[in-house]
């Protein structure tokens, strides 16, 4: 492992006074549902991390915002909070929710929430070590619909990920042997061409796949903010162009489908939490049949037994409650659309509605899974 400095504190400081707007505002919504941050800064130097777009790669130690009984009040009063149906990620933005100091902070949080009665999905993604006292104190929950997601890439190159990935494997068989409530997800990201995709890249996922309850795989964002970070590390660029979306080029993704075939693997990471507590999927990407295809029959069934296509006036009425223009939304059996939407308002429907909700100036491109064109012209 490369030698980044990892604080063994139990506490976390305050947060600085200066710290952006962007950071200080901890709670915001993301496609995987109310995304909860109230510890920012990072030592584990992920050269593709988003933290690069919120201007903070460069704080390495935790700080705290607000203390946990605050987030969590601030949270469930959340305008777009809904009890056992909202999905809820931890410390998934600005830093690693199992880092020392910081894990003390994600279990009161989540037995916060649990003690409340609520059953809501909630995810909790890491790529840091998960020893078994940690799983123990996971297992004690019993309302919430908890998922871990483990975070392995296969990645050697220490100017993109000085994480060895093997701190993440063995995380992985920690919490097959001592976890039976709490869910786990082999998190295979990111994918990138010509430097983790080779077949001994697909062996060692293929493997660790066996200790997971499912497998989600996906590229990689590669934004300006993060194609600079490389080019001044000496990366030579990962794709011709940045882009939007996550960039996964077609032939990457036939090979992985052609080698992980007879297992549990999903291209969206609501669908592989959805089969690993065999319920549907949250975010109802059913209306969009072109990703359910690699989906074991079984979720395919539980999927369209669940699937509803929603009447005009409550998606009107969603629409208003988050500010949206209610007229010209159209609504097939595929999915609900509406007109100069932000993402948040998109997802809050969407979860709302167990139904898929686009932008008309953002149209699904059908066969390209939501991914970005690069490698799919």
């Amino acid at each position: 492992m490369a030698s980044i400095r990892i604080s063994r504190e139990k506490t976390v400081r305050p947060a600085p006074a200066n710290l952006p707007p962007s950071l200080r505002s901890y709670i915001d919504y993301r496609k995987s549902g109310l995304s909860l941050n109230h510890i920012v800064g990072c030592p584990l130097d992920c050269g593709y991390c988003v933290r690069h777009l919120f201007d903070n790669f460069s704080m390495k130690r935790p700080h705290l915002i607000v203390d946990d009984e605050v987030a969590v009040e601030s949270l469930i009063n959340h305008w777009a909070f809904r009890a056992h149906t909202t999905p809820i990620q931890i410390f998934n933005r600005a830093t690693d929710p199992f880092l020392p100091g910081v894990k003390q902070h994600l279990f009161t949080t989540l037995k916060d929430l649990d003690r409340r009665g609520l059953s809501n999905p909630t995810l909790v993604i890491t790529r840091w070590k998960i020893d078994p006292a940690d799983v123990e104190q996971l297992e004690m929950l019993e309302n919430l619909k908890l998922t871990v997601l483990v975070t392995w890439s296969g990645i050697d190159d220490e100017r993109v990920e000085p994480v060895s990935s093997a701190i993440a494997a063995r995380s992985l068989e920690v919490l097959a042997k001592k976890a039976f409530r709490t869910k786990k997800i082999l998190y295979w990201r990111p994918i990138i061409s010509g430097m983790n995709d080779t077949p001994m890249h697909f062996a060692s996922a293929r493997q660790l796949a066996e200790f997971a309850d499912a497998t989600v795989f996906t590229g990689v964002f590669y934004r300006d903010e993060i194609r600079d970070y490389f080019r001044q590390a000496g990366v030579p660029d990962l794709y011709e162009a940045v882009a939007r979306r996550k960039i996964l080029p077609r032939e990457t993704e036939r090979r992985i489908l052609d080698h992980f075939e007879g297992l549990p693997i999903f291209r969206k990471t609501s669908c592989g939490i959805a089969y690993a507590h065999g319920v549907s999927d949250f975010n109802g990407h059913w209306g969009i049949n072109e990703l359910c295809e690699i989906c074991p029959e079984s979720q395919r069934r539980i999927c369209s037994q669940h699937h509803r296509t929603p009447g005009l006036e409550q998606v009107r009425e969603l629409a208003r409650l988050v500010s949206l223009s209610t007229d010209d939304i159209d609504i097939s059996e595929h999915r609900v659309q509406v007109i100069g939407s932000t993402e948040a308002q998109r997802y809050f429907m969407q979860h709302a509605l167990n139904f898929q909700v686009h932008d008309r100036a953002q149209p699904h491109r059908q066969h390209m899974h939501g991914r970005a064109e690069i490698g799919w012209e």
